[in-house]
């Protein structure tokens, strides 16, 4: 009998039967065969992301997903600039969804009306000129299916050799390289060497479980992580902002006349008959899904089936369709919470994604956050697994991205405020609603039976609804003025449900963590989230995303443009040292090349030469011939040099990981080159004390 099947998420002494684990510190990741340095939980996107960028960077990995099939509900489906930089680098992977996307005209659009076949009340377009232009970032955002970015996932891990499996492989060890489907982790225990995780499989109709051995075992499981559970992590935050249900459904009719008529991404529709939010995931094939709210107990579940899942499409159509097909409907619950922390058990037990933190749908931080997550773990996990670094590193991980999801939940919570604010304006506060159906539910309505219940509430409801009617909402009705008036305000002035956040997707910044803290800048530390979009500023400051700018290569005599975000690349653990043709620079860059070895570290030096003097390279091949060379490429003369982008002069130097995060920088000539970079390596690598 197996007597140790928790952990104490604290690392304390435990006793559990007659077993018990001590508290202890990590040295390495165990090097055996039987043991996998590194096991995922969740083929999600963000699992699925995270094992294909851990292999590439040469570290064994394999996944483990409860279910024996990948959904294809919709789900998420909006990729932000950022998202779209990290899947740039995968083998085309941007280029594919670009390719694939609906054109950028049939979604642009938040549509809000009465019907879709009736009145317009108002529409936003979320793109703006300089999202095409590709000067703040090399690729676009894109409105892509999550179902479709998991199948082009799967892909990219076939062409690295991935296998799936169901129970076949069940009297062996796992491999590297294997996505094990229909297998549910149960429970993890903590051993001398290894964390030793159990889970379930169906084989030959018999349920069986077995035991994998990995260093580390990563939580990608969605927002109701078993591994988060197991661990003892708990969530903070709101919890029921609200209960919807979603309906996938297909109707080529639906999608050929909005194409036509008012194509869009989002429809927001509110009639005397209905409410609901239709996501166009696909005009051009017909796909959709529909939010609707959803209130339980009064409301069941299983009253949504196909036939009254058509009706209710109808009446937010405003008339019957040709054709629809209701694939499936789900039930959903919108949380805004973040885990009390991302790590447990000594750095073994990391959540990511979902599993760390759970965001309403308003601006696309769910699933965009989670890769960010992956991105800025991959390299660390690499570091550790390959000796480069401790395992403190990790606890960089969790200083690093728990602040981020923090505020990406706020922005979220204040983005799905504004989307409130439309439905207010027409006389149907959301927040009343909520405390009707409370008042039914927990208050003075309890007493009565369920059934009578459901009257009241669908009576209180209609009678709400009512106030969406053609005799109310209507420029001759002093109401219906005021609150057409009033809602023409909030799109004017950009308050409601807002799409893009630039200065949040690429602007984001570590203040601590893998990086030299840079303590000449004076930072705003008490904005707050607004829901409206900002544009993003460049920024070099330690822990930005390094800024983007068009160069082109003079080591190979390629006129080839690419970006400086190109210069890192994703299948190497490097750091990248960027300077300007200027010899106090080029020491810097072969002292930096020295400690590195020290380090068993990668660093490549890049020197970056400004447009007028591109010919300079050929006059001083002494001391650039070690080092990549390349050139700024401007369309015009009145564009800003690469360090005047980074508001810095060429007497600088910048340190940029294998995330494409700034870690050091250096505003002017270093006096001690060999002392500086070894505190730096030292801080950024987590070997201080």
């Amino acid at each position: 009998m197996n007597l140790f099947r928790r952990v104490n998420p604290n690392g304390t002494r435990t006793k559990l039967g007659m077993f018990y684990m001590h508290n202890r510190r990590l040295s390495a990741i165990p090097k055996h065969d039987s043991v996998l340095p590194v096991l995922i939980v969740g083929a999600g996107p963000v699992g699925l992301l995270l094992s294909i960028l851990l292999t590439k960077l040469g570290v064994k990995c394999a996944v483990l997903e409860k279910s024996t099939t990948f959904s294809r509900h919709p789900q998420a489906h909006f990729i932000n600039n950022r998202s779209m930089e990290v899947f740039r680098k995968l083998d085309g992977l941007a280029d594919e969804i670009q390719q694939f996307q609906p054109p950028v005209d049939l979604w642009r659009k938040f549509i809000y009306c009465t019907s879709l076949s009736g009145s317009i009340l108002g529409s936003v377009d979320h793109m703006q000129p300089q999202d095409f232009e590709q000067v703040v970032s090399p690729v676009s955002v894109a409105h892509f299916s999550q179902y479709k970015l998991s199948e082009c996932l799967l892909n990219k891990l076939k062409t690295l050799d991935f296998r799936f499996h169901q129970g076949d492989k069940f009297d062996r060890h796992v491999e590297e390289r294997e996505i094990l489907m229909g297998h549910e982790c149960l429970s993890f225990t903590m051993t001398e060497n290894c964390v030793n995780v159990t889970c379930s499989f169906h084989k030959d109709g018999h349920k069986l479980e077995r035991d994998i051995q990995c260093g580390i075992l990563v939580g990608t499981d969605g927002a109701g992580s078993t591994v988060r559970k197991l661990a003892g992590i708990a969530m903070e935050g709101e919890r029921d902002l609200q209960k919807l249900v979603s309906v996938h459904f297909v109707s080529r009719d639906l999608g050929r006349y909005l194409l036509k008529e008012r194509p869009g991404m989002l429809f927001f529709i509110f009639n005397t008959e209905a409410i609901g939010v239709l996501v166009a995931h696909d005009l051009q094939h017909g796909e959709f899904v529909l939010q609707v709210p959803y209130y339980p107990p009064q409301q069941k579940l299983d009253e949504f089936k196909p036939k009254m899942c058509e009706q209710l499409i109808f009446k937010l159509v405003g008339h019957e369709l040709e054709d629809i097909t209701v694939i499936d409907v789900k039930p959903w619950v919108m949380h805004a919470e973040v885990a009390d922390k991302f790590l447990s058990c000594n750095n073994q037990i990391i959540l990511a994604g979902d599993a760390a933190h759970r965001f309403p749908p308003a601006g696309g931080f769910g699933m965009n956050t989670g890769i960010q997550d992956a991105h800025n773990l991959a390299w660390k996990l690499a570091a550790v697994v390959n000796g480069i670094a401790p395992v403190t590193l990790l606890n960089t991980y969790e200083t690093e991205r728990r602040p981020i999801a923090l505020f990406n939940t706020a922005l979220s919570v204040q983005n799905f405020r504004a989307a409130m604010e439309v439905p207010a304006a027409l006389g149907l506060d959301p927040t009343i609603a909520n405390s009707v159906h409370k008042l039914v539910t927990d208050g003075l309505g309890s007493i009565l039976p369920s059934g009578v219940q459901r009257v009241v509430l669908d009576g209180i409801f209609r009678i709400g609804r009512a106030q969406l009617s053609e005799t109310v909402l209507n420029e001759r009705n002093p109401i219906g003025s005021s609150r057409l008036a009033r809602l023409k305000r909030i799109f004017e002035e950009g308050k409601s449900l807002q799409l893009q956040f630039p200065a949040e997707d690429l602007g984001f910044r570590y203040v601590e963590g893998a990086l030299v803290s840079d303590r000449t800048v004076i930072h705003d530390t008490e904005y707050v989230p607004t829901g409206r979009r900002r544009d993003y500023v460049p920024s070099s400051e330690p822990g930005s995303r390094l800024p983007h700018m068009k160069i082109r290569s003079l080591s190979n005599g390629s006129d080839k443009v690419m970006s400086t975000l190109d210069l890192v690349k994703v299948d190497k653990l490097e750091f990248l040292l960027i300077i300007a043709p200027v010899k106090s620079s080029y020491d810097l860059g072969h002292t930096t090349l020295e400690v590195a070895k020290k380090f068993n570290a990668l660093v490549k030096v890049c020197v970056i030469w400004p447009e007028k003097s591109a010919n300079g390279v050929n006059e001083t091949p002494s001391l650039a011939g070690s080092f990549t060379n390349v050139v700024e490429v401007k369309s015009s003369r009145e564009l800003p040099s690469w360090w005047d982008v980074c508001q810095m002069n060429d007497h600088g130097a910048i340190l940029v990981r294998p995330d494409e995060h700034i870690a050091w920088r250096a505003r002017s000539v270093i006096s001690d080159p060999m002392t500086e970079m070894e505190r730096v390596l030292t801080i950024v690598l987590g070997n201080k004390t």
